[in-house]
């Protein structure tokens, strides 16, 4: 018996979005899951395997968004060597440019 190509569904590839969409439409209607999955393409066992990885990927957001101070972020030694010199170099200059506006200052004013 030949089946005619027709009748042979193929599964359609879904992007998350649309999954998450599904998802959303059955939840909110649950009385017409079974005509949504035929419309999508998808079995029930989809469905299950997408609410778990949405409930995986919601608990590990909502673990790595805790309150409180964050970690420091690490640099390379030599980056961070560099910006230490180029701090040391903008003081030295801060320094000598308050001398000078000082010194201008006291010129001004005639002291």
């Amino acid at each position: 018996m030949i089946i005619p190509d027709s009748s042979i569904r193929k599964r359609r590839k879904l992007s998350g979005e649309k999954k998450y969409q599904v998802l959303e439409e059955i939840k909110s209607h649950p009385e017409r899951k079974a005509e949504i999955l035929r419309r999508e393409g998808l079995y029930s066992g989809d469905i299950l395997r997408f609410e778990r990885v949405v409930r995986i990927a919601a608990i590990t957001a909502l673990h790595n968004n805790r309150p409180g101070r964050k970690a420091p972020a690490v640099i390379p030694i030599e980056q961070f060597v560099q910006i230490q010199k180029e701090l040391g170099q903008k003081e030295k200059a801060l320094a000598e440019m308050s001398v000078e506006y000082f010194a201008l200052k006291k010129k001004v004013n005639g002291i």
